[in-house]
């Protein structure tokens, strides 16, 4: 299996819109760092038989999946219903294009209505040949449950998320918590034996929504991954100055990044 990390940035990127020159803000980060260019989270995970499921559609998703050059997607699961995981979704119609025919969109009850409710043209029937808007078919799944997708057995989990919830993944030795402040003793359980665990790392401080730096330590201890990768990072996690100082088997992603999980 086959990890893709199209982008590792928070909601707002990094450089977030800004800064003195208006060529950006990038707080405490390095701008000669290309690593610390970060596109909103979003991930590829491609099975052994090369099927490719999407995690989240970020605003982003166009120059990401260029980047990373990935040519298709085989279905879409939607962890939450923010901003910064679903409003690319309209370039889903040349996967659509690419593909021939509809794409599966996962995620729970109400993410599913939040989605249908901002782009309703997209969850329309069908009406072939072609595809000028994105046409997806909803699958209804559930927090703590299991299901069969794009080629890989995935568990899902219940996070919390502030203000709100996102689910978790695990697919194989693979674990994903993007959009997390909290994990309650069945997350842990769903992690336990993961070998490669992709994680929420806002930034430094205590934030209300977003796990930071210290809290993901104490996490990736307990969790006891081979490796644990920092994603999800805003303007505070500098490449170079906080990547320097993790323990071992702690790492930040980087935009593109690609993890091979047995």
């Amino acid at each position: 299996m086959r990890v893709v990390l199209l982008g590792t940035g928070g909601s707002a990127g990094v450089p977030m819109i800004g800064g003195a020159d208006g060529t950006g803000d990038w707080g405490r980060c390095d701008p000669t760092e290309a690593r610390n260019r970060r596109t909103r989270s979003s991930i590829v995970v491609e099975s052994a038989g090369e099927e490719r499921l999407l995690v989240d559609t970020s605003p982003d998703l166009r120059t990401q999946l260029l980047a990373c050059g990935i040519p298709r997607i085989d279905a879409i699961l939607f962890t939450h219903a923010h901003a910064d995981h679903i409003t690319g979704l309209d370039d889903v119609r040349i996967l659509n294009r690419i593909a021939g025919r509809p794409l599966p969109a996962l995620a729970i009850a109400p993410v599913l209505a939040e989605l249908t409710a901002r782009f309703p043209y997209a969850f329309r029937p069908w009406t072939p040949p072609g595809f000028f808007r994105p046409v997806l078919e909803t699958r209804a799944i559930v927090p703590d449950g299991v299901l069969d997708v794009a080629g890989l057995h995935v568990r899902t989990f219940a996070q919390d998320h502030g203000y709100g919830a996102s689910l978790g993944l695990r697919i194989g030795a693979f674990g994903y918590s993007t959009d997390v402040v909290r994990l309650d003793d069945a997350a842990f359980a769903a992690l336990a034996g993961v070998a490669v665990w992709v994680v929420d790392c806002f930034g430094l401080t205590p934030h209300p929504t977003h796990a930071h730096l210290d809290l993901v330590l104490a996490w990736a201890a307990r969790v006891g991954a081979r490796r644990t990768v920092l994603t999800h990072m805003g303007t505070d996690i500098d490449w170079v100055r906080v990547g320097a100082n993790l323990p071992p088997g702690v790492e930040l992603g980087f935009d593109g990044m690609v993890l091979e999980v047995g």
